[in-house]
Order: C-alpha cells, then structure tokens, then sequence
C-alpha cells in the first residue's frame, strides 16, 4: 500500500515509468530470488554417484556464473528424497509451494522423478532431472516444464546392446531391480536385443539395495544365456558383479551392466571391472575441458567427479544462461528458451533440448582397462566409440509424450 500511494504523486513520464518497472518485475524474478533445490539420495546406494557431489556441481556452477542473474540473488538449497516417491514429493510441493524454489534438479531415482514431474506439471515449475535414468520420463510422464538432461534408459542401453550383440552373443537373460528405472530398462533392452536378432530368454528382478543376489544370478546361471545384462545401478550393479566373479560365471557368460559410473569402477576395482564395455555420458579424462573441471571438483569432493554430478553443472549453467535471456524465472518461459539454445560445454558439444524434454548429447561408449594399462589414479575408461545424441537417443518420431505439437 506504501509505494501505491507514492507513485500517486509522482510526474506522469515517472508514473509511466514505475509502471512498466514494476511490470517487468512481475514478469521477472519471483521473489527477488533464484532458488535452486538439489533432490537427491543423500545417504542411500545412490549417495555416492550423486548426492553431496550434486549439491557441490551445483555450487560450482553458481559460483562460476558470479552468484547473481538478472542483478538477482541466487541461493541453493538441498535435501534427502530417500530413494521415496513420497518423501522426495512432499519435499517438492513445500519447496515449490512454501520456499520459492524456481528449480528442482537431480532426482537420481526414477519413481521420485515421476512424481516430480507431475508436480512441476502442475504448478509450472521447472524440473531438470540429472541423475534419473528411465526414458518414461520424457515419454508418458513429460511435462512441458521437465528437461530429461544426462542420460537415459534407452540411450545406455541402445549403445551397450550393440557392441555386445556384434560380437554373436544372441541370447539374453536380464537381472533387474524391482522399481521404475529397472522395468524400462528391461523394455529397452527387450527392444534392441530384438531388433539386433537376438532374443531375451528370461529375466528376474531384485529388491532395490539387495544385500544377496545368489538366487538371481543362478536362474541367470540357469539359462545358460551367453550375456546377462544388469538393469540395476551403483551398489547393486557393483555386488551383483561380484557375487558373479565369486559364482565362477564371469568365466563362461558375459555379465553386461548398463549403468555404470566411475564411482562403481572404483569400488569394484580393475581386476573385477577390466573388459566391461557400456555407455556414459561423460568420462572425466576425456577433453582438456573435461579435465580440469574434474581436477577442481576433486580438490572439493577428494573423488571424481561421476556424469551425474557434472551433468548437474551443466544443466545449473545452462538454466541460469536462459533465465538470463528469458528475463524471468517462470518455468514455462525458460524451458522454452532452454529448448531454444545450442548446449556447448565440458559436458555436452551441439546439445539440444528438444520438445519433448530430452536434451540429445553424444554418448560414449567404453570399455574398463586392464591394471596394468591404468597409468593413474582414476584412469579407468578408454574411449572405444562416441555415438552421435540423434543415434543414442530415442528419435523424437518414436516419442510418445502427449505435449508434443502434431506433424
């Protein structure tokens, strides 16, 4: 009420004025502020590959960007999901309804992204998932304001699937984990083992974070299938490959992850990893760039950094650049400024949003060294194919996210 009646007495050139300021203001930043909410698994299996290290990409790119856009604070705030669609929902909607949380990123567990993105639906805020993995999440459950950015169910394994099934090894058995990112990875390798002429002879699904997978490796064991592919991540990829070099399989059936990061090649060290081949997004000793912004990151976090982690610096940078250039913090306007820029950086080289959310980058297919070849802490990958973001990725023709414009 108190600067309403003062601009009732201002000169009518300094009214006009005031009232296309305080215009551009609505338009603006909400709040005077940028707020950025890191939901990720704080202290579960998938601690390690995002969590803290999330939060700390997130705070590089901000401080990187100077802290402030549009002349407006940028804060960063982050919380535990817990690996629960209900709790990782509930911190959303208090977020987005109570804090003024602009955007929600990581979401390294696919059911808390799609209850992530219904909400995001909802009340038009942004969503930039850079951790979760099942390619659902830019098919039936996109939404207009939910990008899909460092990799995805489909593009992981459309890459692995093909280097192993040129080597003749045609018959398939699929262990997976009992929740969202396992069933569309399973679907997705169903459809390119098929394709390839291959065919899946059974699969079995394990509790997320299983602390016994005898039983499951042995229906695998069973099927005499010469490949079997883990639809599973971190700790659970990790001792499921283990178990199977303790079992004596990994002698006579080859055991395909199709999640990997190099976080699990630490733990799981290169006498157990060596000759593993899959796809990343991002290998850290790949380009110079790449290089010295992993250095950094481990000076921060003692460890490097995996494609979660500097995926979240891109996606972080790349939002504050279209919040720059829409003008404003709505969700709506910046993912279509998102959708309207070439994504060039350490991460991502001629990256694109598309319409439907997916932000198409080249993947890189690798393969785990031998000991001997590791020359240095951390060199664990040699680079055997890159494949171009339109081949990895899911073409748009095939999308079915219901937001897309008709042809």
């Amino acid at each position: 009420m108190r600067s309403r009646f003062a601009v009732r007495f201002l000169p009518m050139g300094l009214l006009a004025c005031a009232g296309a300021c305080l215009q551009a203001q609505a338009a603006g930043i909400s709040d005077d502020v940028v707020r950025i909410g890191v939901l990720s698994d704080m202290s579960g299996l998938y601690a390690d590959t995002a969590g803290r290290g999330s939060v700390e990409s997130a705070r590089m790119a901000i401080q990187d960007f100077g802290g402030t856009v549009l002349g407006k604070k940028i804060e960063l705030v982050f919380a535990d999901h817990q690996n629960k669609a209900d709790v990782g929902a509930t911190q959303a909607r208090a977020w987005f309804d109570r804090e003024g949380v602009d955007l929600i990123m990581d979401l390294n567990n696919s059911s808390v992204a799609v209850a992530i993105n219904n909400l995001a639906r909802e009340r038009n805020k942004l969503v930039m998932n850079t951790g979760g993995a099942s390619d659902i999440l830019t098919n039936e459950h996109c939404a207009p304001t939910a990008i899909h950015y460092t990799y995805d169910s489909y593009a992981l394994a459309n890459s692995a699937v093909r280097g192993v099934i040129a080597q003749g090894k045609k018959e398939w058995f699929i262990i997976g984990v009992d929740y969202a990112f396992g069933k569309a990875m399973t679907a997705n390798l169903n459809e390119f083992v098929k394709e390839a002429g291959g065919r899946i002879v059974g699969s079995t699904y394990h509790p997320l974070n299983a602390s016994d997978f005898s039983s499951f490796l042995l229906q695998a064991q069973t099927s005499k299938a010469p490949v079997i592919a883990l639809a599973n991540a971190t700790s659970d990829t990790v001792n499921t490959i283990k178990a199977a070099n303790e079992f004596g399989i990994t002698k006579t059936q080859t055991v395909m992850p199709t999640i990997m990061f190099i976080n699990d090649i630490h733990a799981l060290g290169l006498k157990q990893g060596q000759g593993m081949v899959f796809a990343t997004g991002f290998y850290w000793d790949r380009t110079p760039e790449s290089r010295q912004w992993a250095k950094r990151f481990f000076e921060k976090m003692k460890k490097m950094p995996s494609m979660v982690h500097a995926g979240g610096y891109s996606a972080v940078t790349q939002y504050l650049k279209a919040v720059q250039a829409a003008g404003t913090d709505d969700g709506l306007a910046v993912a279509k400024q998102l959708k309207s820029m070439p994504i060039n950086d350490f991460f991502s080289h001629n990256g694109r949003v598309r319409e439907d959310g997916r932000m198409v980058h080249d993947m890189y297919l690798v393969e785990v060294k031998k000991p001997e070849e590791s020359k240095y802490p951390w060199d664990y990958y040699k680079v055997v194919n890159t494949v171009p973001g339109d081949k990895a990725f899911k073409p748009i023709e095939k999308s079915t996210c219901k937001y897309l414009k008709p042809t």
